[in-house]
């Protein structure tokens, strides 16, 4: 079926994904920022490319669209990036297009922490215990009941970006008045010590048809305040806490929502108690390399098969590629070195180098998991030792 996609992206990610709409026969438009205008878009794939100065003027971006379908019949609007999720919502509904994707409502879901946090709550999902910050008093109740630490969390950063891990109230009263107005966009919520998984998904038709169950080596807070390298790796899939951790993430995206697409899901399992919490999801392919570690794993790249599940929304016409069995594994640290030599690095299990000012990183594939664990043990420290460089976490993220 031959469609018109919209795709939005104000950083630079899902060449993949555009080149496989083409492939399938659709017609692509491109819609970024001018300062992501000059990176390398698969130029190829799109039948032409628009740039605004930035998402957030809510109006100068209708008025850009709006231009755009004078002449041109858009069928779907895309958003390729957790930050354009509300934006690609809120053209649906001005142009009265949620028949093809989310409303408004639906995407707070995947990009509102609080939001997520609520649904989960209504829908019995296992969530650490939070509070919003509205009301004072409500705050000093929580903070009362529910034993510290706390995470003061962005109800609409990506990542960890902006997280503060607070110990006791004084410090959580100290964040709130920091935050002066901003104060209601975040949420406080109890820090829950364990083990950081990631759920890469498929859905089509309200079920997911595809799901991998990955683990961080480090929480991702650890990693973005306190440096060092970031890694991820497929779990074995005989392990008790997989089935655990697809069930969970069924449920989550189930009850959200997600209808067709992608998705990248969070849990926690608890030091503690050695139960789930859900932690946060979203309506995008994982960032950080996961797209390329999972296609080299399963043989799924995720975002080609969301291209192809935007084509075959609404039918019963999509399958999965066949599968494959291995098992992958992500590195990847800022450098001190502009462009790091990584000649260095000669295994045949690398499958992907990462290409990227003042970063080095790898992608490696292997047939079994004690060989990924091996390469990476031994990559991160390596890595650590003569490229790693640190900066003071941000809390916002930056292009």
């Amino acid at each position: 079926m031959s469609i018109t996609v919209l795709a939005l992206a104000s950083y630079f990610k899902g060449n993949r994904f555009l080149e496989r709409l083409k492939a399938e026969g659709c017609t692509v438009y491109l819609l970024t920022v001018e300062t992501a205008l000059g990176e390398p878009w698969a130029r190829h794939a799109c039948d032409d490319v628009f740039a605004v100065k930035s998402f957030l003027d809510s109006r100068a971006l209708v008025n850009s669209v709006a231009y755009i379908m004078r002449t041109r019949k858009i069928d779907r609007v895309v958003a390729l990036d957790d930050f354009d999720v509300e934006v690609g919502a809120y053209l649906r509904e001005h142009f009265r297009l949620t028949h093809t994707g989310h409303n408004e409502s639906t995407a707070r879901y995947f990009r509102d922490k609080l939001a997520m946090r609520a649904r989960a709550r209504e829908l019995g999902i296992r969530i650490p215990d939070f509070t919003p910050v509205f009301n004072h008093d409500d705050v000093r109740a929580f903070l009362a009941r529910v034993p510290g630490p706390w995470l003061v969390k962005p109800r609409s950063e990506a990542s960890a970006a902006g997280i503060r891990k607070v110990h006791t109230p004084d410090e959580v009263w100290k964040r709130i008045d920091e935050l002066g107005d901003d104060q209601s966009f975040c949420l406080i919520e109890q820090m829950v010590p364990g083990d950081l998984f990631h759920v890469d998904s498929l859905v089509a038709n309200g079920k997911v048809i595809f799901a991998e169950v990955n683990a961080y080596w480090r929480p991702l807070l650890d990693v973005y305040q306190g440096g060092g390298v970031y890694a991820t790796r497929t779990v074995p899939r005989e392990r008790p806490e997989v089935a655990a951790l697809k069930a969970a993430n069924a449920q989550v995206l189930d009850g959200f929502g997600l209808g067709w697409g992608a998705s990248h899901t969070e849990f926690m399992k608890a030091h503690a108690d050695g139960l789930v919490y859900f932690i946060e999801t979203s309506a995008r392919v994982g960032g950080a390399n996961t797209a390329e570690m999972v296609e080299h794993a399963t043989g799924v790249n995720l975002w080609s098969e969301w291209a192809r599940l935007e084509v075959c929304r609404g039918t019963d016409g999509y399958e999965l590629p066949p599968l494959k069995q291995k098992f992958g594994g992500v590195v990847i640290s800022l450098a001190r070195q502009e462009e790091p030599d990584t000649s260095g690095f000669t295994d045949p299990e690398i499958v992907y180098r990462l290409r990227m000012k003042n970063h080095i990183g790898f992608v490696v594939a292997a047939d079994t998991p004690a060989r990924v664990e091996q390469l990476l043990t031994a990559y991160m420290d390596r890595i650590a030792r003569d490229f790693g460089a640190v900066l003071p976490g941000a809390d916002k993220v930056s292009t």
